[in-house]
């Protein structure tokens, strides 16, 4: 969980408000840099177990920064994955029907079915012919028969179980063992999310600004651990009189130097305030429009970014 907070620099921005109308040379105006700093938190809590950077480290994309305590959660995973694995076996068992052993001792009933209707009808065929001659009496031939029919009822019945067994489980039971295998898959994503939040990683490359947890110390969910600045983020802030804004653009870059700076640093303008600073009230004259001031953002290079800190006091040169 990440927030973006800007640094508060009241006292330095008075003093550069007092002094931005009147810049030391033309088209140079003061200023300084802000950090809008990255603040990295889990969404659950817990004790800290492990703090793998300090204050003023460098770290890159993806780097793990900090671990919270999570043998509960690495449960919750253990458990819902058997409960998925118990899930899938039972809808892979109506899918697939019978297993092959039941499959083939049917089908071994089936053909001993087979054999007794074949053997009925052959009673029942010579028991006909007996019956015409008078051989044997009609009770006899009628038991025959009945049993021709009591096996060919046996046969139909195995016929159709066979098949069933081959088909598998109902419709409306494979669409519930369905759900409940959704259900479960779902259970266990939430269980390693909740595992994988309570490790954070860097997410971008950044210098390690401050750290506000000792190893062992309980976090509340949602508090920072680490607070990071990445390069890209920082910026310097200046104030310009009324009569320069025609001459400044967003995407527009300035010069940028300070008490010890081995060079001019670029910096590209993003940001136009849209008011003035100490308005005057009600009527702007022409003196009090001399006093108007507007707040200019622009952003660093990354690679011209590491040479400057927050709060560092600047020097804006804007090019006519």
């Amino acid at each position: 969980m990440k927030k973006f907070f800007s640094l508060n620099l009241l006292v330095l921005a008075a003093g550069v408000f007092f002094t931005g109308c009147a810049p030391s040379s033309p088209g140079q105006f003061q200023g300084y840099v802000e950090g809008e700093y990255v603040y990295v938190a889990s969404p659950l809590g817990g004790a800290l177990a492990r703090l793998a950077v300090a204050r003023g480290d460098e770290v890159k994309s993806g780097q793990v920064l900090f671990a919270l305590e999570r043998e509960s959660e690495a449960s919750a995973v253990r458990q819902a994955e058997k409960n998925l694995a118990q899930s899938q076996s039972q809808l892979d068992d109506l899918i697939t029907g019978k297993r092959p052993t039941e499959i083939a001792s049917l089908e071994a009933q089936w053909q001993q079915a087979q054999a007794n209707l074949k053997l009925a009808d052959d009673q029942l065929t010579r028991r006909e012919r007996l019956g015409d001659a008078s051989v044997i009496s009609s009770e006899e031939l009628d038991q025959a028969r009945a049993q021709r029919d009591a096996d060919q009822a046996h046969v139909d019945q195995l016929t159709a179980d066979l098949a069933t067994a081959k088909l598998g489980g109902r419709d409306d039971a494979i669409r519930a063992a369905q759900a409940a295998v959704a259900s479960q898959q779902a259970a266990l994503d939430k269980a390693k999310w909740s595992f994988d939040q309570k490790q954070q990683f860097a997410p971008a490359d950044a210098l390690v600004h401050d750290t506000l947890y000792r190893q062992g110390e309980w976090v509340a969910a949602g508090n920072p651990v680490v607070v990071l600045l990445p390069p890209e983020n920082l910026k310097v802030r200046f104030f310009v009189p009324q009569e320069m804004l025609p001459k400044i653009k967003t995407g527009q870059n300035v010069n940028v130097s300070f008490d010890g700076a081995a060079k001019n640093y670029s910096a590209t303008v993003n940001y136009i305030s849209t008011q003035a600073e100490f308005t005057p009230p009600v009527i702007y004259n022409r003196e009090n429009r001399a006093k108007l001031v507007f707040m200019i953002e622009a952003k660093f290079a990354p690679a011209d970014a590491v040479a400057v800190r927050p709060g560092q006091p600047v020097d804006v040169k804007i090019s006519p």
